[in-house]
């Protein structure tokens, strides 16, 4: 009778411990972008596969759409532990660790895939270590965003026909240079309440990849898209510095091995979509205005220091040379 007593405790502990490991592991992913991108179908297809491949001891809920915060809160949620994984661009990890922001230069890629061999190079590698180190938070995946074009009320053509111009742009050096440079004013509103300032006249323009001015319908209210061209963009996995610690080498692996192939899985969903959007623009009514990419390449060397920003044109060089 007792072992049969302690046969029964002994499961009622296994049963307790193990729903307390469960508890444990249910884990928020965070992000900014609407339920229809690839940056969010991924990160479900990702989630559900780290469960999948951890036997359930990993459940992991996608918040879209600025859920759980504006890109901002969400980073700092990493450190607060408001949230366990997100996607952000290293613009806003250049926050914590200035140097990585030099992915973010105008014109540093020269298209999707040279950003695409950066990610597998050595300084890749040294930038998100330094940036692992300073925040405590890892990378495990890097995902093409998409390359950054303008829209506006007006045509431009030209850098200088820029002066004046009354433009949303990200709170992030980076962003900002290419417009400042060629003399826009800039203004810093929230991802999601860009489309209430470009409708109401707050702004009258901003600038985004193709895919995402179709994911938010910008251009409902933006009669006018202008193939700047500036920033070939990206997005960063990145897992707070409390949950990567915990995972032993085994999980590590997998978490890695999974992210890095729901990034492989958007970046080239959005390259895909990314082709076919000027041709659907157009056929909705808009002015496509090409632009010579040199003027501004040229004007933004000349106006905004690599130091100004805590970047090192080193590293500049280095990716420059990835072929």
């Amino acid at each position: 009778m007792k072992q049969g007593n302690a046969k029964v405790l002994f499961a009622i502990a296994v049963l307790a411990l193990s729903g307390s490991a469960l508890a444990q592991n249910k884990l928020k992913w965070a992000h900014v972008y609407e339920t229809s991108e690839p940056f969010h179908t991924a990160s479900v297809w990702a989630a559900q596969e780290i469960g999948k491949r951890t036997n359930g001891r990993y459940q992991i809920d996608v918040y879209p759409a600025s859920q759980l915060g504006k890109e901002n809160d969400i980073n700092q949620g990493l450190t607060l532990g408001t949230v366990d994984m997100i996607i952000s661009g290293s613009s806003f990890a250049a926050k914590t660790f200035p140097r990585i922001g030099v992915t973010y230069y105008p014109y540093i890629f020269r298209d999707p895939e040279h950003l695409l061999a950066y990610t597998k190079s050595d300084i890749y590698k040294e930038l998100t270590r330094g940036y692992d180190e300073k925040s405590g938070n890892h990378i495990v995946a890097t995902t093409y965003y998409g390359t950054r074009q303008s829209t506006s009320n007006r045509p431009f053509k030209t850098c200088a026909e820029m002066k004046g111009l009354k433009m949303r742009v990200p709170d992030v050096a980076a962003y900002l240079a290419m417009p400042r440079a060629c003399g826009a004013n800039t203004a810093p509103i929230a991802f999601a309440e860009v489309y209430l300032a470009l409708q109401n006249g707050t702004v009258e323009a901003q600038e985004n990849p193709l895919t995402t001015i179709e994911a938010k319908k910008f251009y409902e209210v933006q009669k006018n898209i202008i193939l700047t061209g500036h920033i070939v963009d990206h997005l960063n996995t990145v897992i707070s510095g409390k949950l990567w610690k915990s995972l032993s080498d085994e999980d590590k692996k997998v978490f890695t091995e999974v992210a890095q192939q729901a990034a492989e899985k958007a970046s080239k969903e959005v390259a895909e979509s990314e082709k076919k959007m000027v041709a659907v623009f157009k056929q909705r009514g808009l002015t496509v205005t090409e632009v010579n990419v040199e003027d501004f390449r040229k004007t933004v060397l000349d106006k905004v220091p690599f130091k100004q920003y805590g970047y090192e044109k080193a590293d500049w060089d280095r990716i420059q040379a990835i072929k």
